[in-house]
């Protein structure tokens, strides 16, 4: 039951710092992801992230494993979004058996459940379960037993799982299953999207520039200008990690220069950029907010988003724009309506 969507990883993971990109960073919210996650890897329970898109959850759901104590056994990932509803409960369960209602649900030797016996299953967007099959996990993990070739055996897996935060409004609408929930969540770790840990992203670009060049070892070690950092600090990252990742990729292909300077980071910031759109809404000081934002957004646009013309134009030090844009929430990757 091949499908690229699934991936089974049996090597054998060695006992390390915790190293997941998204960690990286001073502040006090992804510290306190850090200890959490430290604490959760240390226990046999079941461990939820939930975290906005972009957000590098297989990673911190691997830590989890390669911190436990079963890291030498497997690590099995299956991406649940996308999926038909047989399809899933095939690839998760195996083949349909003639199993009495009343008896333990039972799994074929080549499905997930079965592979991760013994180390952790890793379930990406849990969400996007369809109602069979969340009612069937449930019954599973309520259980904590199955029936693999005709005998019953203990389930003998970690789960990890990962989900949106909308998984709260699921929940309200009944849309995922209350029970499910209790169980997934013995642990629930909410991952701050990157909005919210601007102070983060510097060391967060450092990192995944670091990893870049970490093949090449005759490359020379690159950095970022201090000015660059800043205009990376000052985007308002939507697409959390996923996209300053991509932004740094586009600039490291771009420039051999061992210092990356604003200069070389502005293109990468140019993609698929559209004039902020003005809605005649609100109170007078929203109203105020709205114009000011269109207006700064205009002055970038006229002048290439090159930032010093622009604020030269707008008489303000290009500091203070940084800080204006991101006040007014200009994106400097792609600009919202």
């Amino acid at each position: 039951m091949a499908n690229s969507s699934v991936r089974v990883d049996t090597a054998r993971f060695s006992r390390r710092p915790l190293e997941a990109v998204e960690l990286s960073g001073p502040s006090a919210a992804i510290r306190r992801v850090h200890e959490l996650l430290r604490r959760a890897a240390s226990v046999d329970s079941a461990v939820l992230f939930v975290g906005e898109y972009g957000t590098d959850v297989p990673g911190l759901a691997a830590e989890i494993h390669v911190h436990s104590t079963n890291a030498g056994a497997p690590f099995v990932r299956v991406d649940c979004a996308g999926r038909e509803a047989p399809d899933l409960d095939r690839e998760l369960f195996g083949a349909p058996t003639g199993a009495a209602p009343s008896d333990l649900d039972t799994i074929a030797p080549d499905s997930r459940l079965a592979a991760a016996r013994g180390g952790t299953l890793f379930l990406h967007e849990v969400t996007e379960l369809p109602s069979a099959v969340q009612s069937r996990l449930a019954r599973i993990l309520r259980d904590r037993e199955v029936r693999l070739r005709g005998d019953a055996v203990p389930t003998a897996f970690r789960l990890v799982t990962g989900a949106p935060p909308e998984i709260d409004a699921d929940l309200r609408t009944q849309r995922f299953r209350a029970d499910l929930y209790r169980r997934l969540a013995a642990t629930r770790i909410d991952v701050p999207p990157l909005r919210d840990r601007a102070d983060d992203v510097p060391a967060l670009a450092a990192r995944i520039l670091d990893d870049l060049g970490a093949d090449d070892v005759r490359a020379a070690a690159r950095t970022f200008s201090h000015a660059a950092l800043a205009l990376l600090g000052a985007v308002t990252w939507l697409g959390n990690l996923a996209e300053l990742r991509g932004v740094i990729e586009r600039v490291a292909a771009a420039t051999g220069e061992h210092v990356i300077l604003i200069e070389h980071v502005l293109p990468a910031l140019q993609l698929d950029r559209a004039p902020a759109a003005f809605v005649p809404a609100g109170n007078l000081r929203e109203a105020r907010l709205r114009f000011e934002r269109e207006y700064i957004a205009a002055v970038l646009q006229h002048h290439g988003w090159c930032m010093a013309d622009a604020a030269h134009t707008l008489g303000i030090q290009r500091p203070n724009l940084y800080r204006k844009a991101r006040q007014l929430g200009i994106l400097l990757s792609r600009t919202s309506a």
